[in-house]
């Protein structure tokens, strides 16, 4: 028997000991850690901790997504992400937060966030919400008030409002700062045809009450 082998096994269980931890994600090393104040001087991965002895229960208060946002726009749809660089609880926790407001008709067009999952509340109004997967699978459910949909990480997802007033929706995500990828800002102009395109095809979809669509096309911008 090689001499060497149990030495090669040893070095991969090694190996693939770090990957692992490499690929998790970070334990706090302390209770809490507000964002500190002022201009940064120093770039990591999150942000430098608040002084402890200046820390106060208001530093986990927020009204950041207290009032609506405006949907006076091409689109009639307005998307407030809080991370913890406006928020400064929320840092290190691994959370943000963000308002999604809808006016009738109104449309958030396919989009991703590549750091986090979204779990998507429904306060008010009717809401198509859904995504696609990687097999080009559409998932897809009509949510009233009350209901929660989640938006797998990384995965292209929209929402529409197909009531009669006005809708939002509070999301949580879980990751600091989930960032957000849109096909429409990222390569294409919007057109008005082709937005009313998508609202009539998903209308349409949700009509039908499948909970899944395989090989689906939809029109993008």
């Amino acid at each position: 028997m090689n001499s060497s082998l149990p030495f090669c096994i040893f070095f991969l269980f090694v190996i693939s000991a770090c990957i692992k931890v490499s690929l998790a994600d970070c334990d706090n090393l302390q209770d809490i850690c507000p964002t500190a104040p002022g201009k940064r001087t120093i770039f990591i991965n999150g942000f430098p901790c608040k002084d402890p002895a200046t820390i106060n229960a208001s530093d986990f208060r927020s009204s950041k997504v207290s009032r609506a946002g405006d949907t006076d726009n091409f689109f009639g749809s307005a998307v407030n992400i809080v991370t913890a660089e406006e928020f400064i609880g929320l840092n290190t926790l691994g959370l943000s937060i963000s308002r999604t407001d809808l006016a009738v008709d109104g449309l958030v067009p396919p989009h991703s966030h590549p750091r986090a999952s979204e779990m998507f509340f429904v306060s008010k109004g009717l809401v198509v919400a859904g995504f696609i997967d990687t097999k080009n699978q559409l998932f897809q459910k009509i949510l009233s008030e009350g209901d929660v949909f989640v938006f797998p990480r990384g995965l292209l997802h929209f929402c529409l409002n197909i009531g009669f007033e006005a809708a939002s929706a509070f999301s949580v995500h879980n990751g600091q700062n989930p960032g957000m990828v849109s096909i429409n800002g990222a390569m294409f102009q919007p057109d008005i045809k082709m937005v009313d395109r998508l609202k009539k095809t998903l209308l349409s979809l949700s009509k039908l009450e499948v909970n899944r669509f395989e090989n689906l096309t939809l029109p993008w911008f």
